[in-house]
């Protein structure tokens, strides 16, 4: 599914075959989860394959870094590059990029002696990503910010994900939505969340959650479209039945929401402030700019 046998990935200082690549099985990362990974897409324009929200992504990597003690030397500029590279090597134009940084064997539970960067991609077009998702609240709470710097994208911090996202499939529900330790609506398995009422769009406050980059670009098209936007903390209850809900994410993009604990979002999606928002971002994302999007509504 992710790879084949001709698939190139950057390992370590060299671009080899994806089926070639191996690491060390007493790895620090591997039995503590102490790694740390962005997750960024390519997509195919007008002027040619463009990463969208490049530096933004590689800062954050660099900063997970940093808030996680791992020696990382890289630049944002040098890590563009050497993506740039594993997509023109694989002739991949709308893709998914995963760099991941781990760490050397080290069994203690201290700090990373030596980092290693691998920067693997495959194609994609949200295949598996419908809008109209039925969710519900999770039974797991996100991980405390006192017991984690969860502004850092972390390999073991996906755990909470994972359970979160599968309980609520084999509940018979498309994804989660998880709280934090207070009961206020903190954010998906993997995604930022938003919540659309009479003409007013709020989201999470930071604090518990990953404040994502394209929840970032979310709030910068409200301002440029003068649409109402607060961060605050809220609760499912507020939430519930409100006009309209999308999460949002490199991999989601902008997902409509059906219903939070079967309760439907009252608003026909097109006809939605939140809905404006998605064809926005999908035009930002093959190269075009707000101005050009605006025009197209006239």
């Amino acid at each position: 599914m992710y790879y084949n046998s001709n698939t190139i990935i950057y390992f370590n200082g060299s671009f080899v075959k994806a089926s070639e690549a191996s690491t060390d099985l007493y790895g620090q990362s591997l039995h503590y989860g102490y790694a740390i990974f962005e997750g960024i897409k390519s997509y195919k324009t007008d002027e040619g394959t463009k990463i969208f929200k490049a530096k933004e992504h590689y800062d954050r990597l660099r900063r997970s870094a940093e808030l996680m003690h791992m020696p990382f030397n890289y630049t944002s500029e040098e890590l563009t590059a050497l993506t740039y590279e594993v997509l023109e090597k694989n002739g991949f134009r709308d893709a998914y990029i995963r760099p991941l940084v781990f760490c050397s064997p080290n069994m203690s539970l201290s700090k990373g002696k030596e980092s290693y960067l691998a920067i693997q991609a495959w194609e994609w077009t949200n295949g598996y990503m419908a809008n109209k998702m039925r969710i519900m609240t999770s039974s797991f709470e996100r991980p405390n910010p006192k017991a984690f710097k969860v502004e850092a994208k972390v390999s073991g911090h996906y755990v909470n994900s994972i359970l979160a996202c599968q309980e609520a499939k084999d509940a018979g529900y498309d994804e989660a939505l998880v709280l934090d330790s207070n009961g206020n609506v903190a954010e998906s398995s993997g995604a930022n969340v938003f919540y659309e009422k009479d003409g007013k769009l709020y989201t999470p406050a930071k604090g518990s959650i990953l404040p994502g980059i394209t929840r970032a670009t979310v709030l910068d098209i409200c301002a440029q479209f003068e649409i109402p936007v607060e961060e605050k903390f809220f609760t499912p209850e507020e939430m519930r039945g409100a006009d309209a809900a999308f999460f949002c994410g490199t991999a989601a993009e902008i997902l409509a929401l059906d219903s939070l604990d079967n309760v439907p979002f009252t608003k026909e999606w097109d006809t939605t402030l939140s809905a404006t928002i998605q064809k926005a971002y999908q035009n930002l994302v093959v190269g075009k700019t707000l101005e050009e999007f605006k025009l197209q509504l006239g």
